[in-house]
């Protein structure tokens, strides 16, 4: 699908568009000849490597051309139709992109952002800090990535609307200014068209500002928009053309080489939603949500021994590991104690389920925000706590009395192989406990969310094709390290639990807690600049 979303030709009248001998789409970049103008233009490969020669040059980069190695832009308009509009936008979207590539350039641009936002409410619309930040990452190219990291001043310039990419731009390339279509507003909802662009910020003034004679500007654009960008690079001495031969070598940008950890994220969908998968997505819809009751029905009314059968038979992958001993919870005459307290690290709402599975024992989960539906249909006994830790304190004490507990301390699910602050109010109530480490995979969709429907996160977890839980039981924990027996603190044994359960998974220990979560998803800065404090394994 060859094409160029040009929504920069409406800046200026005296742009010169090159005309082309056949339709373009805006769904897929293909280079055309350059034509020469005043600039100056040079191959990418010829651009200096060394931080030092870049630190004092300040960069107007093409944010799609210069970081991104995808030539489709359809995969960003479909997440934000999922996941602002939901299913049946992503539908029409999806249904209209034939007549969407035949259109063609800035028309075809419009049609897109005007199915994707028309009637979202402004304030609503977090797609583009809590969502998309992780698939442009997962798409960045590291050769186009490094050069715009060394450079001192930086300017990213994207033919997307700004509220896509805006968010992304700040917080993980650290860009100064911004060029980027707005979308128009009325009474706080999108109306799905786009205000013409105003170039004004690209006054090198202001670009550069008191230290303008500090820094040597320079560009990076596609080749076949060299010719549409004359007035946006006008400022720089030199401009460096990227070309799609040199683009598809580019490397991934590896997860540690993110200018930020990639903690969290929000939205359903867990693959990049190119126009295929897409098509796979609905065409397994039916399938999937077949698949669900399925599943759903066989773990509520039936017992475990036939209920594991029958999920695996469905593509549900379960592994469970039990350490080779176990401390016996009953004391030296043989009289069993006070119940056992499993404390597991927050994958999905399922958590509990699964370790009552590994266990092979009926147990009681303790939850925060568990919608009223799920807990109704749960196939466990669940308790709701208050988040007042000395109410907490006293129902869970009560129901260790009663029997076996488990407890997921992080308070909230995380995605990513990371670990979130465990809070230590488990940690005074018994010396027998039991780390649980625990692991999820899916290929389609999340089973979590931060903003969407709670009661729905099971739905989605079952509707995965292939979902895959990893359950590992480790050893009790020594008396050494517990509050009573040990004398440790509370804080010492919750982070040791966290640091155990960590060096399981191969997953990082975070100070972050539940309140950092919500918000990095629900407000403006989803990338937590400042609070961020990442600690690795001994």
């Amino acid at each position: 699908m060859p094409g160029n979303l040009c929504s920069l030709e409406a800046l200026s009248s005296s742009f010169q568009v090159h005309s082309k001998s056949r339709e373009t789409s805006p769904l897929e970049y293909e280079a055309t000849k350059p034509h020469a103008n005043h600039l100056k233009f040079q191959k990418f490969n010829s651009l200096p490597q060394s931080a030092r020669e870049l630190s004092n040059k300040a960069i107007s980069f093409h944010f799609e051309e210069t970081l991104l190695k995808s030539p489709s832009l359809f995969p960003y308009f479909m997440l934000v139709a999922f996941e602002a509009g939901g299913l049946l936008r992503a539908l029409i979207l999806f249904l209209l992109s034939p007549f969407i590539c035949l259109v063609g350039g800035e028309l075809g641009l419009k049609i897109m952002v005007f199915l994707c936002f028309f009637g979202i409410r402004k304030e609503k619309m977090r797609v583009g800090t809590a969502v998309l930040p992780k698939f442009f990452l997962e798409d960045v190219g590291c050769e186009g990535f490094d050069v715009v990291m060394r450079c001192g001043k930086k300017v990213g310039v994207s033919d997307l609307p700004r509220v896509m990419v805006e968010g992304f731009l700040k917080d993980y390339v650290g860009v100064d200014v911004v060029v980027a279509r707005e979308l128009k507003v009325v009474g706080g909802y999108f109306v799905g068209l786009m205000e013409a662009k105003n170039t004004n910020s690209l006054d090198s003034n202001l670009i550069l500002g008191e230290k303008k004679s500090d820094y040597q500007a320079i560009g990076i654009i596609g080749c076949h928009n060299e010719n549409m960008h004359e007035q946006l690079f006008s400022h720089c001495k030199e401009v460096y053309l990227v070309t799609e031969a040199e683009k598809q070598s580019w490397k991934s940008l590896p997860r540690e080489k993110y200018p930020e950890p990639l903690i969290f994220h929000d939205g359903r969908l867990a693959f990049k939603p190119t126009q295929l998968a897409t098509l796979a997505m609905f065409m397994y819809m039916p399938l999937g949500i077949c698949l669900c009751i399925l599943r759903f029905l066989s773990g509520i009314f039936l017992p475990h021994s036939i209920c594991a059968p029958i999920l695996a038979f469905t593509g549900t992958i379960t592994t469970i590991s039990k350490p080779k001993s176990s401390i016996s919870s009953t004391n030296g005459k043989g009289e069993k104690q006070r119940g056992r307290l499993y404390v597991c690290n927050h994958r999905t709402l399922l958590d509990p389920l699964y370790v009552q599975l590994a266990t092979n024992k009926s147990l009681t989960a303790v939850t925060y925000s568990l919608s009223t539906v799920n807990e109704k249909i749960a196939p466990m006994k669940t308790v709701r706590l208050t988040r007042d830790r000395d109410r907490d304190g006293k129902k869970m004490e009560k129901l260790l009395s009663q029997g076996d507990l488990v407890v997921c301390p992080e308070g909230t699910t995380c995605r990513e192989p990371y670990l979130l602050r465990f809070s230590p109010l488990f940690a005074e109530l018994t010396d027998d406990i039991v780390p649980v480490a625990i692991d999820v995979k899916v290929n389609m969709f999340y089973g979590t969310s931060a903003s969407g429907f709670k009661c729905l996160d099971p739905v989605f977890h079952f509707m995965n094709p292939n979902p895959v839980y990893t359950i590992r039981l480790l050893e009790n924990l020594p008396g050494s390290n517990t509050c009573k027996l040990g004398g440790k603190s509370r804080f010492e044994v919750a982070n040791y639990v966290q640091n155990e359960i960590g060096r399981a998974l191969d997953f990082r220990c975070t100070s972050l807690t539940r309140k950092d979560k919500y918000m990095a998803l629900a407000g403006n800065d989803g990338s937590l600049k400042g609070s961020r404090k990442v600690t690795h394994h001994a």
